[in-house]
């Protein structure tokens, strides 16, 4: 099997694991654990996982290149995790997917100002569009909507989108000089710097005693899938593919989300044991905005295969 299909099957791998995570990740917000104590939660046992593995082995890092790892580490690790996690306790996982397709948008925008690509008419027609649909989809909905969306919670997974685009920018050029794992293993560590003041207090208040075998196989999740293999196969397919590709995989979250939150408001959470509350509601004003960032990404995905 070639690299680059490899990449893709890791790709797909991921962006499976996210579709899952809008919706047990949410489930575990706010009865369980605070969105910063769990996000400290995650940046400790992925990147202890991280580090373990590095032991096998071993490679060493540049000096000059510490300052962008850092950089990596506060946009891809601790800015991007915490602005998702406090917006996702704040709006519907079905919006938080939706925002999120505006990434490989992001990506192109960041890419034209920081590594100078060239945008044409379609691509900026495409960027315009898909940021009309995203911003639209924030400011339909009002603050304590009864869908459980709000403001302040669809604006926070914007910036983590936003974020998320700036790490798949700044991370790409250190992949072509070192592994995956070292990476992830000196992001992680820089993150946990950036995150630790905000998680703690939330982190201690954990009642772990009182954890249900249900509550820990889906921190396990959050922790080892979503976070350590997510992280270690995304940032290894990015080794092997451009960044507007790692990108577009996101375009699938929305439909994944959808189909887990029906899932899970079908099954019943009860029956899992997950105390989260979630609707399947999907508007007519989300469908357009979500149809507005579909074009706008197909635009801007036409346009860069046009040599």
């Amino acid at each position: 099997m070639q690299q680059r299909t490899r990449a893709h099957l890791a790709l797909f791998t991921v962006n499976f694991i996210y579709g899952v995570n809008y919706v047990v990740a949410k489930g575990l917000m706010p009865e369980v654990i605070g969105p910063s104590g769990f996000i400290l939660l995650r940046v400790l046992g992925a990147g202890a996982l991280f580090w373990l593995v590095r032991l096998f082995r071993p490679e060493r890092v540049a000096f000059p290149d510490l300052a962008r790892l850092f950089a990596c580490a506060f946009f891809g690790v601790a800015l991007n995790q915490m602005m998702f996690f406090h917006g996702l306790m704040r709006t519907t996982p079905i919006n938080a997917s939706i925002i999120m397709v505006a990434t490989p948008i992001l990506v192109l925008v960041l890419a034209a100002v920081l590594l100078k690509e060239r945008v044409t008419w379609t691509k900026a027609i495409g960027v315009l569009l898909g940021a009309t649909g995203a911003l639209s989809l924030i400011l339909l909905k009002s603050d304590g909507d009864r869908s459980g969306a709000s403001v302040l919670g669809d604006l926070f997974i914007l910036i983590n989108a936003t974020s998320y685009g700036v790490y798949l920018v700044i991370v790409k050029p250190l992949m072509r000089k070192y592994d995956a794992v070292t990476l992830m293993a000196w992001s992680f560590l820089f993150g946990l710097l950036v995150v630790l003041p905000f998680g703690l207090q939330e982190f201690n208040a954990i009642a772990w005693s009182a954890l249900t075998t249900p509550i820990w196989l889906a921190i396990g999740f959050v922790v080892v899938l979503v976070t350590f293999v997510a992280y270690l196969l995304n940032t290894w397919a990015l080794g092997q593919v451009s960044p507007t590709v790692v990108g577009t995989y996101i375009y699938m979250q929305p439909i994944l989300a959808a189909g887990f939150t029906w899932l899970f408001v079908r099954v019943g959470t009860e029956r899992l044991g997950i105390p989260g509350q979630y609707t399947a509601h999907l508007g007519l004003a989300q469908l357009f905005c979500a149809a507005a960032i579909f074009t706008g990404v197909y635009l801007v995905g036409r346009a860069d295969r046009v040599p």
